[in-house]
């Protein structure tokens, strides 16, 4: 039995995860410095540490599915279901590594968390198409559309 040629497909996922990482970096300094704040210098470091986290799993969602989406549509749904649950076992394995950590706060890398997912979420509804015309991002006038 061979294996199902790769399909040609537009890499989508890469270009969304680049541009929500493009939009999102300059947020970084601001939610450092409110951690800071509010929890010290500790705050900060497990608010540092929770960005790099969702960063990475972002990065890791946009590899699986440009990944699966080269295979097929089974597969690529395989991805998503099978790449969601391997991803937050990898967030949760993040957090319980350091959380016994000195340079620790939980509650401001809980919240760090949440917020950059939850904003992450707010992105896409903003930016991403949900037309077949035009996969990926929205299409904007200075990009021809």
């Amino acid at each position: 039995m061979t294996a199902a040629p790769e399909i040609e497909v537009p890499a989508v996922e890469r270009e969304i995860a680049r541009d929500m990482i493009r939009r999102g970096l300059p947020f970084v300094p601001v939610v450092l410095v409110v951690a800071g704040l509010v929890a010290g210098w500790k705050g900060a470091a497990s608010a540092g540490y929770a960005v790099a986290i969702v960063l990475v799993n972002l990065l890791l969602s946009a590899a699986m599915l440009g990944w699966g989406a080269r295979r097929g549509p089974s597969t690529l749904m395989a991805a998503a279901l099978g790449g969601f649950l391997v991803r937050m076992g990898l967030v949760t394995v993040a957090v319980v590594v350091v959380k016994d950590a000195t340079w620790v706060k939980l509650v401001p890398l809980a919240v760090t968390v949440l917020g950059t997912s939850l904003a992450s979420l707010f992105w896409e509804t903003r930016y991403v198409s949900a037309s077949l015309a035009f996969p990926g991002l929205k299409p904007t006038a200075g990009k021809g559309a």
